[in-house]
């Protein structure tokens, strides 16, 4: 909940209103992330080579440490903005009698949750931007992330803790890489279309490496190399797009509706990582690994679909043709050349 509420809280009462503000912030947050995401794995995949006990022990003293240096610096933050700092307004309590206090038992509070739970499901589903929020929730259910599950089995595949540490760094650096990206695109056309070129994007590059990864599935080298390729090539494309959406919902999702949306968001994001999680417990063997990529690619063509239609609703459109190539201009130029004809013809005789 720390992470929800400094990216989708904290981030925008920092920004103050300032568009381009948040649009950098958001940016240099990712990057800080995606950096210590490439640097720890890295050190502790070169350490597990070496020895493993070693390597777990570093593990935990760097995860105690980072305990120490996040608590330090959220707390450094919350004192230098003073906005931050103003208190949540609460309904008043009214003073209960005994009998009253009597009736107020479990099964009242757990009504109050459940009404609570639903109130919040309703606003989240009924929100404009319920499809971007939506869209990035799908991508969760996926196994092409280099995490635990693709590399057990590229590990499995008889690549060594090393090798793998090496893709990853790759991945990660194209991920950094759409940190620069993303903000550059959405300055020139806007969060809204950036969202789906990003997402296209991720689409086509996973597509193409679980073609290969079914296609070539009887040559081990062939079919890991091209889903691992396929697999960081979209990298630039899912933090591409996570930037979009977060920029939409940052800019439509009210202040005092934004706590509940984004828990609201990042249960889903829970729910559909488990179905990640579901989909490896029943095709457990690696020769299975297939069947969850094809489930990896469908939740991103969902999520495509969705974003989609947000965008034609959004704009009118999907594609943004140039004005030479624009349906108007088409049509236009065929009727002037329907028209054109028959006086070129009186015009030979």
């Amino acid at each position: 909940m720390n992470i929800v509420s400094v990216e989708r809280d904290w981030v925008i009462v920092v920004a103050r209103s300032d568009t381009t503000a948040l649009r950098t912030m958001n940016s240099q947050m990712r990057r800080i992330d995606l950096v210590c995401k490439l640097l720890g794995p890295f050190f502790i995949g070169i350490l597990d080579g070496v020895s493993t006990e070693t390597a777990i022990l570093v593990n935990l003293a760097m995860n105690c440490a980072s305990v120490v240096v996040e608590y330090f610096t959220i707390a450094k933050v919350y004192y230098q903005v003073p906005e931050l700092q103003h208190p949540k307004t609460t309904p008043p309590i009214v003073p209960q009698n005994e009998e009253q206090q009597t009736r107020h038992n479990a099964w009242v509070s757990f009504k109050k949750a459940m009404q609570k739970t639903s109130s919040d499901l309703r606003l989240y589903f009924t929100h404009p931007a319920f499809a971007p929020s939506f869209s990035i929730a799908l991508l969760y259910c996926t196994v092409l992330s280099f995490g635990g599950v693709m590399v057990t089995y590229l590990l499995a595949s008889g690549y060594t803790s090393a090798q793998i540490a090496a893709m990853r760094t790759v991945s990660v650096t194209l991920e950094v890489l759409a940190t620069w990206i993303g903000p550059w695109l959405m300055k020139r056309i806007g969060p809204v279309r950036a969202g789906l070129w990003f997402l296209s994007w991720e689409l086509g590059c996973l597509a193409v490496g679980v073609s290969i990864f079914w296609r070539y599935a009887d040559n081990v080298l062939v079919s890991t190399l091209g889903l691992v390729c396929g697999s960081m090539l979209s990298r630039i494309g899912l933090w591409g797009v996570d930037l979009s959406a977060q920029v939409i919902i940052q800019e439509e999702v009210e202040a005092e509706k934004r706590g509940a949306f984004s828990a609201v968001e990042a249960s889903w994001q829970n729910v559909f990582e488990m179905c990640s999680y579901t989909s490896t417990i029943i095709f457990s063997s690696p020769s299975q690994f297939h069947n969850p990529t094809a489930l990896s690619v469908t939740a991103v063509f969902f999520a495509w679909l969705l974003y989609s239609s947000f965008v034609k609703k959004r704009r009118g459109h999907l594609v943004h043709w140039p004005t030479c190539m624009s349906p108007e201009k088409q049509q236009a130029t065929i009727d002037e050349l329907f028209e054109s004809g028959p006086s070129r013809r009186r015009e030979g005789l």
